[in-house]
């Protein structure tokens, strides 16, 4: 998308520094990434402790394993 932004130049240059970008639109772009995935992950710390999740990665681990044996003795035929 095409916009027409008034970005001051300290802001463009501090991007470009940081992200390692020469392009304005890469480093701007990069940016933008990092901040949003910024904003997700403080997002999912602000869950810490408020969510209650039972999941047994065992058993879990064991269904997988079992269905992988399953699909293998199906493959050797």
């Amino acid at each position: 998308m095409r916009a027409t932004l008034n970005i001051p130049d300290d802001l463009i240059v501090e991007a470009q520094k940081i992200s390692g970008q020469k392009s304005k639109t890469k480093a701007i772009t990069t940016a933008l990434r990092e901040f949003i995935k910024n904003n997700q992950l403080k997002k999912l710390i602000a869950l810490k402790g408020k969510l209650n999740v039972d999941y047994d990665w065992e058993a879990a681990e064991k269904r997988e394993l079992s269905a992988q044996r399953k699909r293998g003795k199906l493959l050797e035929k």
